[in-house]
């Protein structure tokens, strides 16, 4: 067929491969990237968890200032100073290990997602970088909460044992 882009109207039998190539690039493309989300998943869960556990290791590291702060800088609503300190550390240590192990993610997520939002709320001085470092832990909390943990966890090692089992029955 003739068109003014191609007045003798000979196509090449090239021109209809283009399309399927860049189809099987694509599919490639995709193959690696879902090879990669488990190990991108994990990354998301160590980052996060590094940051709530350093912090209650630094929480735990000065117990008699950390109580000071929650006395008097830290305005943590319905708790009591010290039992908002015990709390908040134990958050932090406990809700990371768990984050990074991928044991009871979304449940760990959660938790560290209440956290930071209280830890927000809680601090007045603040200041605009910390908010920003809030609030992008928290973006990162969304995503393990509404994704997963991913395949390399122990909640996906887990859930195929116990798939299984049922399935053997």
């Amino acid at each position: 067929m003739k068109s003014p882009s191609n007045p003798s109207g000979i196509t090449s039998a090239s021109s209809g491969l283009l399309p399927l190539k860049a189809v099987v690039a694509g599919k490639a493309v995709i193959g690696a990237l879902e090879i990669l989300t488990p190990v991108l998943d994990l990354g998301i869960r160590i980052m996060i968890g590094l940051v709530f556990f350093q912090s209650g290791l630094t929480k735990i590291a000065s117990w008699s200032t950390t109580l000071a702060l929650f006395h008097s800088e830290y305005s943590v609503p319905f708790l009591p100073p010290t039992l908002a300190a015990y709390l908040g550390t134990g958050a932090e240590l406990g809700f990371p290990v768990l984050l990074v192990l991928g044991l009871g993610t979304r449940g760990a997520a959660f938790g560290l997602f209440v956290f930071n939002i209280i830890a927000v709320l809680s601090y007045p001085g603040l200041g605009d970088v910390g908010l920003r470092d809030h609030q992008y832990w928290g973006l990162f909390l969304l995503v393990i909460l509404m994704h997963g943990p991913g395949k390399l966890s122990l909640d996906h090692l887990l859930g195929r044992h116990v798939g299984r089992t049922l399935a053997s029955r």
